[in-house]
Parts: C-alpha cells; sequence; structure tokens
C-alpha cells in the first residue's frame, strides 16, 4: 500500500465537495466528477482538519487515530491523493 508523507500538509482539492453519512461521507470531485467514499467516521474526521493541521500526522492525532492505526490511515489517504481529492498544501 502506498500512502502520503504524513509529515507535509495537505488538503481537500479546492474542487471537492464533502457530504457525511451515516456509514461515513460521500466525496465528490466537481472537476473529475470522480466519486469517493469514506467507510470509516475517524477517516472523515481526519479529512475535515487537514486544512487547520500542521501536518497529516496533526491531523490524524487530532481525530484519535492511534499510533498503531496510522500506516492504514496513511495508505487511504494516499488513495485519496491519487484520484486527486487530496493536494499537496504549498506555502
Amino acid at each position: 500500500m502506498q500512502g502520503i508523507d504524513l509529515d507535509r500538509a495537505w488538503d481537500l482539492h479546492p474542487q471537492v465537495s464533502v457530504r457525511p453519512e451515516p456509514f461515513g461521507a460521500l466525496l465528490y470531485h466537481f472537476g473529475t466528477r470522480k466519486l469517493s467514499f469514506l467507510k470509516d467516521r475517524r477517516l472523515l474526521d481526519v479529512v475535515r482538519s487537514l486544512g487547520d493541521a500542521r501536518t497529516a500526522r496533526d491531523a490524524c492525532a487530532a481525530a484519535g487515530v492511534p499510533e498503531s492505526d496510522l500506516a492504514r490511515y496513511r495508505a487511504a489517504l494516499g488513495t485519496l491523493v491519487r484520484s486527486s481529492m487530496l493536494v499537496e498544501r504549498t506555502p
């Protein structure tokens, strides 16, 4: 599983809309017309807090992701980057 660098800053792509659902959330990219499902409410919390966090690792910590689960969240965030739902934040 290829993930992202958790020590970098990431954001939702500006063209992505997040719709919370009982199972997690739907992410829709208006530019690519791709739809992604988040089946984990904690992952939704991570995604929502990326914009305010200094790094993805900080967003994971703020969402209560235990250290033992970081590899799984790193991989999930990597999938969202590859589908253009997330972009690296530049200064």
